[in-house]
Parts: C-alpha cells; structure tokens; sequence
C-alpha cells in the first residue's frame, strides 16, 4: 500500500496546522519520534490533545506532513540560490553549501529529516515521498543541463548522480547533527564535497 501525499487530505485552519507542525518540529528532535508524545506536541502548540487528530492521522501522519512542508520549503529556497548561478558545476555547488546552510540555520528540521524520519515504519515503507522526488529531480536536472552543455560528463546517469550527491550530502548533515554541531564545520565540508565530486564529474577534454 501506498500512502499518499498528506497535504491532499489537510482541512482548513493553516495558522494553527502550522502551529501544530512546528511544536511537533521541536518535540521530535528533543525526545526522538518514538518517545515524542502527541500530547506534549499539542501543549506546546497550545492546544487541546484531540485537536492534532483533526489535522493528522497518526504521530506517523503529523511526521509524514512535517516531512512534506520542510521539504516544500527546502525546495523553494534551493531553486531560488541555483537560479542565481549560471553553469552546472556552480550550480551544483550551490545546491550542495545551501543544503548544508539550511541544516546549519535549522537544526531541529535537520535532526527531524536525517534522523527521526528513519524511526517511522510508515514512511520507510509506505509514503509515496512526493516532495524528496522534486528534490531529486532538481539536482538531477542540473546534471543533465550540464551534460547537454558539455560541461559535465554524460557517461554518468544525471539521476545516478543525483542519488550519489544526496547520499553524501545527507551523510555529512547526519554526522554533523549527531555530533551536535561541533565535529567540523558543515559548510566547508559541503564545498570539499562539491569540488571532490566535480573532479569526478567533469567532462575530460581532449588534449
């Protein structure tokens, strides 16, 4: 079974959904998912208990909604900084610093995203995962639009490369928030990561 997109199922009442969505944030990266419980979601959020069921499912389904706003979010604000650059490589390194800068500003949406995610069986195996197929396909369209230009190699699947520039990205943040800011300094190591990765995806010219 398949579980589809939470945001098709919302009622109205977006400020206090909003609300419920961002305690929700909070308590998730304090406690952990499977320790979080609904009714400290709603005192935080300043409502009562049987109001987060009028919004969401489950706990799963209030994790799967948090999932897809970040997400949606996370988005935006990526299309907006690789807009503002002009060749694959650039933006690919773009993509790869401002990834890691949102995590910095937002650590609770990080914790919540490489971590608590995971612990939830309901989108391991059955969330649809609209919103993280728009990422993918973002990065991968900057692949390709590389290749096209000759900028990039074209022997590497755009999608292939996107996955591999996710799963690395994703292992530096993930490192990074368990080792709660202080190991190394994730945004010098985005850029390390997104020159390692060009040297490899270049396009080799002939002498």
């Amino acid at each position: 079974m398949t579980v589809h997109s939470a945001s098709d199922r919302k009622p109205a009442g977006g400020d206090k959904r909003e609300r419920i969505l961002d305690s929700a944030e909070r308590v998730f990266a304090r406690h952990g998912f499977y320790t979080a419980r609904v009714a400290e979601i709603a005192r935080e959020a300043g409502v009562a208990d049987g109001t987060i069921y009028l919004y969401f499912k489950s706990k799963d389904d209030l994790l799967i909604s948090l999932f897809e706003s970040r997400m949606e979010r996370l988005n935006t604000q990526l299309q907006e900084k690789v807009g503002a650059v002009d060749s694959a490589p650039e933006k690919i390194c773009v993509f790869l610093n401002s990834y890691a800068a949102l995590a910095k500003q937002h650590p609770h949406v990080a914790e919540v995203l490489t971590i608590e995610l995971r612990q939830s069986s309901k989108f391991m195996k059955e969330y649809a995962n609209p919103r993280f197929g728009d990422f993918l396909r973002m990065l991968a369209r900057i692949v390709e639009d590389g290749q096209k230009a000759g900028e990039l190699d074209d022997g590497i699947p755009a999608l292939v490369a996107a996955r591999a520039l996710f799963g690395a990205i994703d292992e530096l943040v993930l490192a990074w928030v368990l080792g709660g800011g202080e190991k190394f300094d994730i945004l010098r190591a985005a850029d390390q990561l997104g020159a390692m990765t060009l040297r490899g995806l270049e396009k080799r010219r002939q002498p």
